[in-house]
C-alpha cells in the first residue's frame, strides 16, 4: 500500500487515518479493540486521538479514547507498528487548558500514561491559544522532542496567518516546526482548508489530516431526510447537511458510486485522498461493516470526470 510522508518528518502513513474519537463513545472498549485489530489487518497505521474524547459524553470526563488505545497497546503489543497521533489544548477541567508550557508538560505526561506508551509519534495543538505566545508553545513541545516524549508536532484548527507565524517562529529560533495540520475538510466543508490555508500546507510541505472527512456519516449517503437522523447518536451533527447542496454532493456520489462499483462514503474518501494536498482523511467506524467499507477507500481510483462531477456538486 502507497505511504506517505507527514511533512518533512520521519513518519509514513498509509493513506487513510482512523479516527479515535469514537472509542468510549459509540464504540465500547470490546468493538474498539475488534475496530484497531481490523484497521491494522487492512494494511493501515494511523490512528488519531486526543485528550478530550470523549469528554463530551454525558458521564465521561476525558481520556477514554486514550485510555482504551493504550490497553489495547498493552493487550497487543507491535508499538512500532502504529501511529499513534494525540492532541492537548482544549478544556480538561478548571485550569487545565491550553498550550502554555506548564500545561502542555502536565497533559502529555497524563496522555503518555493513558496510552501506556514512552512516546507519542505526532502530538497536535489542538486548537490555537492565543493567550500563550508561539516561542512559549513551540520552546515546550521542543523539550518534549528532546525528552523522546513526542516525535513530531503538528496543529489542528489552526487559521493560515497563525499556522504561518508559527513557522515563521520556528525557522527563527531554530525550534521544531508544525508537521501537520488537522484542519475540517470534507465535501461538505471546503471553504475553511481550500484557498490560503491549502495553499500555504503546500508551499510549505505540511502533512494535512483532516477531520469530519464523511461530514459526521452524511457523506455515506445514510442521512437523507429528517427521518434518517432522528434518535441518531450522530444524527444530529449531520442535519445541518439536509439542504439542496447536500442532496446534490449525495446525488454526485451516487453517480460515481455506481460506475465504481463503490458506495457514497467510499468515494467521498476517495475524492479526499486523490487531493494532492492531502496526506490522509481521519474517518471513523463504529462496527465492523463500517471498517470494511472504509478501507476499500483508498482503492479507488476515480478518473478525471469523476473528480469534475463531484467538483461541481460541491462547490
Amino acid at each position: 500500500m502507497e505511504k506517505r510522508r507527514l511533512g518533512r518528518s520521519a513518519i509514513t502513513l498509509a493513506p487513510l487515518a482512523f479516527g479515535g474519537n469514537v472509542f468510549g463513545w459509540t464504540a465500547d472498549r470490546a468493538m474498539s479493540f475488534r475496530l484497531l485489530d481490523g484497521f491494522l489487518a487492512a494494511g493501515f497505521n494511523f490512528v488519531d486521538t486526543a485528550d478530550i474524547y470523549s469528554r463530551f459524553h454525558p458521564g465521561n470526563v476525558g481520556g477514554e479514547s486514550e485510555t482504551i488505545i493504550g490497553e489495547w497497546l498493552a493487550a497487543r503489543g507491535g508499538r512500532d507498528k502504529v501511529v499513534i497521533a494525540s492532541k492537548c489544548g482544549l478544556e480538561m477541567g478548571p485550569g487545565m487548558s491550553g498550550l502554555s508550557r506548564r500545561y502542555i508538560m502536565q497533559a502529555v505526561d497524563a496522555s503518555l500514561q493513558r496510552l501506556k506508551t514512552d512516546f507519542i509519534d505526532l502530538y497536535q495543538a489542538h486548537r490555537d491559544d492565543p493567550e500563550t505566545p508561539l516561542e512559549e508553545t513551540l520552546g515546550a513541545f521542543a523539550e518534549l522532542i528532546r525528552q523522546g516524549k513526542v516525535r513530531a508536532i503538528g496543529a489542528s484548527n489552526y487559521t493560515a496567518p497563525r499556522l504561518a507565524e508559527a513557522l515563521a517562529t520556528s525557522a527563527r529560533l531554530d525550534l521544531p516546526r508544525y508537521e501537520s495540520l488537522q484542519p475540517l475538510y470534507n465535501l461538505m466543508e471546503r471553504t475553511e482548508f481550500e484557498g490560503e490555508l491549502e495553499a500555504l500546507c503546500g508551499r510549505e510541505q505540511i502533512g494535512v489530516i483532516g477531520f469530519f472527512s464523511l461530514a459526521s456519516g452524511f457523506l455515506t449517503g445514510k442521512y437523507r431526510s429528517k427521518a434518517d437522523v432522528a434518535g441518531r447518536t450522530r444524527g444530529a451533527r449531520a442535519e445541518k447537511y439536509l439542504n439542496p447542496k447536500g442532496l446534490r454532493v449525495l446525488a454526485a456520489l451516487d453517480t460515481v458510486a455506481a460506475r465504481c462499483a463503490a458506495k457514497p462514503g467510499q468515494v467521498a474518501l476517495a475524492w479526499l485522498i486523490a487531493r494532492p494536498s492531502v496526506t490522509a482523511p481521519i474517518a471513523s467506524a463504529t462496527n465492523l461493516e463500517q471498517l470494511a467499507e472504509l478501507v476499500q477507500a483508498p482503492s479507488i481510483a476515480l478518473d478525471a470526470d469523476a473528480i469534475a462531477l463531484i467538483d461541481r456538486a460541491s462547490r
